[in-house]
């Protein structure tokens, strides 16, 4: 974990990478939990024998589940100390270059992009690349706009 004690020195590491999160595991069950949670059951995720038979070979996992990944990544190898709080605000690019396999493993690179103010806070841009292991081309690149409340 990577721990900030104040958005000033947050500040100081723009255009750097921030930090690097652990290798998370993307199961069925996962997929099939996302499935249930937003009603998305097209059977390239979901039916296992039908995907074995496709020309992907397996299942492989929502974009939309690849994106939800980031925050949770996020959370548990970077935070700013000494915020009231921090919103997601958006996003303004996202795109999903490789399928991610049903049992794969993922891990997530963030860069700070940028940081600006906007009273009463800090918008902060974050680049947020999900790599799947073993793949030339990452899973998800998505670039997150976010914002930050510092603490009185």
């Amino acid at each position: 974990m990577r721990i900030f004690p104040d958005i000033d020195s947050f500040r100081a590491v723009v255009g750097e990478e921030i930090a690097v999160s652990e290798w998370l595991v993307v199961d069925q069950v996962m997929i099939d939990a996302f499935a249930e949670a937003t009603g998305d059951f097209q059977w390239i995720h979901v039916d296992v024998a039908r995907a074995a038979a496709s020309p992907m070979g397996h299942t492989i996992a929502h974009g939309f589940l690849t994106l939800s990944l980031i925050a949770g990544l996020s959370s548990e190898t970077w935070r700013i100390d000494k915020l009231k709080h921090r919103l997601n605000y958006g996003l303004n690019k996202v795109r999903f270059p490789t399928p991610v396999p049903s049992g794969s493993r993922v891990r997530a690179r963030f860069k700070l992009v940028s940081l600006e103010d906007d009273p009463p806070g800090v918008k902060m841009i974050l680049q947020s690349t999900v790599e799947l292991e073993g793949a030339a081309k990452p899973a998800c690149v998505a670039e997150q706009i976010g914002l930050l409340f510092p603490a009185d």
